[in-house]
């Protein structure tokens, strides 16, 4: 394969790059199908309220979480990941966004909204926990599935998901101790954690969670990749197999969207205010962070692919991890919980946004010279690249040459 050297945007026939403007009917009018999954899932649980009973039962949420993320594991260049990790500037920035801006931003939000203490917003003891309870759970999941939809660098958005997940095992109860016990009380919020004298959060919990959304889909993607190219090389497997299984993205995430609301239907038609009112601060967090962290990304001169997957792992959040342990510590009635439920009824459509909004950055900004974190070539081929076309089955005929960045 020859080199080919070009300026970057969205004329590029880079897999990291693609055209914005090529999208599929399904991908055109996704939002349509988000919104319309929403509305189904919110009907289903109204009308028959113990069809939760049944989800919950055979776990049909897991299950959709964890093929929605399979497609984007196998689309994955393994042999990328040693370079991801050498990339220490993308790294440490991907640590600060979320491990310190993150937290504190969900924490401020929190106060703002359900501390009682900013007029002319009450008291919600229970929904301040639950923003807490997101906001120190780092996102394992739905991000690979944003991200793929964005065009960003498959290889980034699993490493830096895996990177973050080490931290969250060890981290996650002394985050969620420091913030909701701690630092409330410090500052003189005694009555937001009044009664609360621990957090029985243990490192088995959060690796559970961890090896259960992010273990099993990182496993089929690794067995699916080296089994394909080994049996039928790099060319087929890019080709054939991805187009092929990309489309269970988003069938599963329309699956996921529709389960996930039917649990929660008939509390979403019974306590819509709250719904509202959860999920005004929960859209700021997501947007601000993403727009923070697209702009941190940019401004260490990533290219668009790494600033992308800088982006959205930064801006989700493990609403899995979040869920559980507010059912586990409250019990599953409890403002705490129903606050973290309310989490990804928010986050899906608010990221979906997202994605067409760094979509837009992809075209708007010129990207000439933008290359830190770029992977060159494997093997003579770079990995399929997922984006808004090709999640639904879409080729790219270029993404058979490799990138160099001569600007």
């Amino acid at each position: 394969m020859s080199s080919i050297d070009h300026e970057h945007g969205p004329d590029c026939g880079c897999p990291d790059c693609g055209d914005p403007r090529q999208m599929s009917f399904l991908d055109k009018y996704l939002t349509v199908w988000i919104f319309g999954a929403m509305a189904i899932g919110v009907g289903l649980g109204f009308v028959a309220p113990g069809l939760a009973e049944t989800i919950e039962r055979y776990y049909l949420v897991e299950i959709g979480l964890i093929l929605m993320m399979y497609p984007p594991l196998a689309k994955v260049n393994y042999g990328q990941l040693p370079r991801v990790f050498s990339q220490w500037r993308v790294l440490s920035l991907s640590l600060i966004q979320n491990w310190l801006i993150g937290p504190t931003l969900m924490f401020i939000l929190a106060v703002i909204f359900f501390s009682g203490l900013v007029p002319p917003f009450p008291a919600h003891p229970e929904y301040f926990l639950g923003l807490i309870f997101i906001g120190m759970a780092r996102c394992i999941a739905m991000v690979l599935v944003w991200n793929d939809l964005a065009e960003g660098s498959s290889e980034y958005a699993a490493g830096l998901v895996a990177f973050n997940s080490i931290f969250q095992i060890v981290t996650y109860g002394v985050y969620i101790a420091f913030f909701a016990l701690y630092l409330p009380q410090l500052l003189g919020m005694d009555a937001l954690v009044a009664g609360i004298d621990a957090f029985d959060i243990t490192i088995t919990q959060v690796f559970w969670a961890i090896a259960i959304f992010l273990g099993i889909p990182f496993a089929g993607g690794i067995l699916t990749r080296v089994g394909g190219v080994r049996a039928k090389g790099e060319e087929w497997y890019a080709e054939e197999l991805i187009p092929k299984i990309s489309p269970v993205t988003l069938i599963a995430l329309l699956f996921t969207v529709i389960v996930m609301f039917a649990t929660q239907g008939d509390r979403i038609v019974a306590q819509p205010t709250d719904v509202i009112w959860i999920a005004v601060p929960l859209t700021i967090y997501f947007v601000v962070m993403f727009l923070v962290s697209f702009g941190m990304g940019r401004g260490i001169g990533a290219d668009y692919s790494t600033t992308t997957a800088i982006g959205f792992t930064a801006a989700s959040n493990n609403f899995e991890l979040a869920i559980a342990v507010a059912v586990a510590v409250f019990g599953v009635g409890s403002g705490v919980a129903f606050a973290t439920v309310v989490g990804p009824l928010i986050e899906v459509p608010v990221l979906l946004a997202l994605v067409h909004v760094a979509v837009y950055f992809q075209e708007k900004f010129d990207w000439a010279g933008y290359d830190t974190g770029t992977l060159a070539a494997v093997g003579g081929v770079d990995d399929p690249g997922g984006g808004m076309s090709d999640a639904v089955g879409e080729g790219d005929d270029a993404a058979t040459e490799p990138r160099t960045h001569d600007d």
